[in-house]
């Protein structure tokens, strides 16, 4: 399913100049994103070899939580599951605040913004299932384009892409656009897929 991205709760349409400059604005102003794993990161999917679960990440995804990171914006992930190769997965992309095994995710992100001092409106969420709706108060709720239908139309922002098929990347290109720096990293070609 490819929804086009929503610019206000539940739209499905084009977005105008005004939406479109006033969603630009919001993007612009985020410095913690917060992701949900399991429908987000990878496709929801899990697998089993033995005693070992495995995930599988998509490469464009990385790459724009490396080019993030390097941009200055603070990255977490609260996820409802947890596994060593999450763990590993976050360690490699230099992803410092990891919450797994979470039940409930609101207390989790009121606190993460509290140390952090990073209030809702510079708080951008992404999630694909029900519990991520818990976020959807504390921060600029995103969901990738298979989401939950219930998930899709509270969100302020629906990716074209899937969850764990380049969602991530889109939001991330979004962002960096959003604060100018996107045509600069395209035209430059720099950067390892991750």
């Amino acid at each position: 399913m490819n929804a086009p991205p929503a610019t206000t709760p539940g739209s499905r349409e084009a977005p105008d100049a005004a939406v479109d400059a006033a969603l630009k604005a919001a993007l612009a102003a985020i410095r913690l994103v917060v992701l949900d794993v399991d429908g987000t990161l990878t496709d929801g999917s899990v697998r089993y070899v033995g005693d070992e679960e495995l995930v599988t990440f998509h490469v464009h995804d990385g790459a724009g939580l490396v080019w993030l990171r390097e941009a200055g914006f603070t990255l977490a992930w609260i996820s409802g599951r947890g596994s060593r190769a999450v763990e590993h997965r976050a360690q490699e992309l230099g992803v410092r605040e990891l919450f797994l095994r979470v039940g409930d995710k609101a207390p989790v992100l009121r606190e993460l913004q509290r140390r952090l001092d990073v209030p809702p409106e510079q708080t951008l969420a992404m999630g694909d299932d029900l519990a991520d709706l818990a976020l959807a108060p504390l921060a600029f709720l995103v969901a990738p384009a298979n989401a939950r239908p219930e998930v899709r139309e509270r969100a302020r922002l629906v990716t074209h892409a899937a969850g764990g098929a380049g969602a991530v990347r889109e939001l991330a290109e979004r962002l960096l656009e959003a604060r100018g720096l996107w045509q600069a990293r395209a035209r430059s070609g720099s950067g390892a897929t991750r």
